[in-house]
């Protein structure tokens, strides 16, 4: 299963907000006031800062927040920024938007039939979060992989280790709070250290 995202020619493909909002607070709130506002304005994104988006972000601003965050702040350091603004990403989205009666059900299934119905909302919404990335699904014995060709929140970046925290962190807190307690997420492949894409390795 694969869900595309922008395609070629058409205008940018946007995000959604939580991609900056959540990284303003998880940069506050781990490194204080100056160093967000410093992040923010090398990315050129000051006035996100002060006035939080509300709607859809063009891909190419959450792309260079993330690379900045990356270059200024050091690869361990931006890993652990992005991981909190992923797992406040997901505080968020089971506050607001999946229904509290659809997580009550999602809860009470086997774990199986529940990761198999989350994945199926997850891949349905992927352009608000994959942007022109391509989400694909890869069912496995005990897990699920999931997959963006073409990462927006990597693109451009080189390192070492894998730095996609930010969707890790975001797939861990649904799993683990609406498929089963202890739930975890793994990145195998980044196209930030040379794969083909982003690959997400999901087990309960």
């Amino acid at each position: 299963m694969a869900t595309a995202g922008a395609i070629a020619g058409a205008p940018a493909a946007r995000i959604g907000p939580n991609a900056v909002t959540r990284m303003a607070e998880a940069l506050r709130a781990l490194h204080g006031e100056a160093v967000a506002a410093r992040v923010f304005a090398a990315a050129a994104l000051g006035e996100m800062l002060c006035d939080p988006p509300q709607r859809m972000i063009d891909e190419r601003d959450v792309a260079r927040l993330h690379r900045t965050a990356h270059a200024a702040l050091g690869a361990v350091a931006a890993a652990a920024v992005a991981r909190d603004a992923g797992a406040r990403t997901g505080d968020y989205l089971l506050a607001h938007r999946i229904p509290r009666p659809v997580q009550w059900l999602l809860r009470r299934l086997p774990a199986a039939i529940a990761a198999r119905l989350l994945v199926a909302a997850i891949a349905r919404h992927a352009w608000t979060f994959a942007g022109s990335g391509v989400f694909d699904v890869r069912w496995q014995r005990g897990g699920v992989r999931l997959a963006i060709e073409h990462c927006p929140l990597c693109r451009e970046v080189v390192a070492s280790d894998p730095a996609c925290d930010f969707y890790c962190a975001t797939f861990e807190r649904l799993f683990g709070e609406l498929v089963r307690a202890g739930s975890t997420v793994t990145e195998v492949a980044c196209q930030a250290c040379g794969g083909e894409a982003c690959v997400f390795e999901v087990r309960w």
